[in-house]
């Protein structure tokens, strides 16, 4: 699969602040990926290096597997890193207009645009008369003008209301499913969750994990157990059985922690035969947010 841009070991300190921290990825053509750290993260600085409006103090970036200038390969990006400027006496017709003669695109393109952000039907409506959520819809065609083989999004549903974030992520998945290679910026768990294929969670500038959404999500999961009986005996118990990598007391319960796949009956069988009767049983698997939150909290 073709690499889109490849970052490896990219540093950005300003003074003493390390806001980038040898930083390494790949982005892969036909995905969406989502940079996932808390606010001050580095998401945004990232960001900004590879677009070039950012010097990074170390490392490299290469797009399209180094074969084109970051000038030329530019021109197959679509970006919004801040807040779209628009005219707001103009139509949005007339403000992508005025975009495509800056890129140096032609006009063909932005009724189709226009269409894929749900806008077309206010074409002809002044930009001051719409709402934020609509305000964000029209930057997004602004950067598909080019038709950009990649899309960097730099928290697209900031500020948003619940149905504005609905429609962006809709319009997310949309232009994804049209084979545009996707990479956004959020610190939002469910956005990346719900709209993307691959995540990088950053935090201070360093990365924690690179990988598949689902496979972040698809550890092989945890117990919650409880006995009326002895407590000491089954944690003891749970400590021996082969496949427990650890154990944690929560609100009067077990936590087992499991490093392979074990089945409920399994576990169920072993503590009856040697004696605990359960009063609780619950198998569970991570959620993201708890992944996130383990990363975070433990680095």
């Amino acid at each position: 699969m073709e690499t889109i841009l490849s970052l490896k070991n990219l540093d950005k300190k300003y003074g003493s602040v390390h806001a980038v921290n040898n930083l390494s990825f790949e982005i892969k053509k036909g995905n969406v990926y989502g940079i996932l750290g808390p606010n001050g993260s580095g998401k945004s600085t990232t960001l900004g290096i590879i677009l070039n409006v950012v010097n990074r103090t170390s490392g490299e970036f290469s797009w399209f597997n180094g074969s084109l200038s970051t000038h030329e390969a530019l021109k197959k990006v679509g970006a919004i890193i801040e807040r779209p400027n628009f005219y707001p006496y103009m139509t949005a017709t007339q403000n992508l207009k005025l975009v495509c003669k800056i890129k140096g695109v032609p006009y063909d393109n932005i009724d189709e645009k226009l269409k894929t952000v749900n806008l077309f039907e206010r074409r002809d409506s002044k930009f001051r008369t719409y709402s934020l959520g609509m305000k964000q819809r029209l930057a997004i065609a602004s950067a598909l003008l080019n038709n950009p083989e990649i899309l960097i999004l730099d928290e697209p549903t900031n500020g948003l209301d619940p149905q504005g974030i609905h429609e962006i992520r809709q319009i997310i998945k949309k232009i994804a499913a049209n084979g545009t290679t996707i990479l956004l910026a959020s610190h939002l768990l469910d956005e990346v969750e719900k709209v993307c294929s691959h995540v990088v969670v950053i935090r201070k500038g360093v990365k924690l994990y690179e990988g598949r959404t689902d496979e972040m999500t698809a550890s092989n999961g945890f117990f919650d157990l409880k006995t009326e009986e002895n407590q000491d005996k089954l944690k003891e118990l749970l400590t021996s059985f082969d496949g427990i990598s650890s154990i944690k007391e929560e609100d009067g319960k077990l936590i087992a922690i499991l490093s392979k796949e074990i089945s409920a009956s399994e576990i169920n069988e072993f503590l009856f035969k040697n004696g605990i009767i359960l009063s609780h049983l619950v198998k569970r698997k991570p959620s993201l947010e708890q992944q996130f939150l383990s990363l975070t909290n433990n680095k």
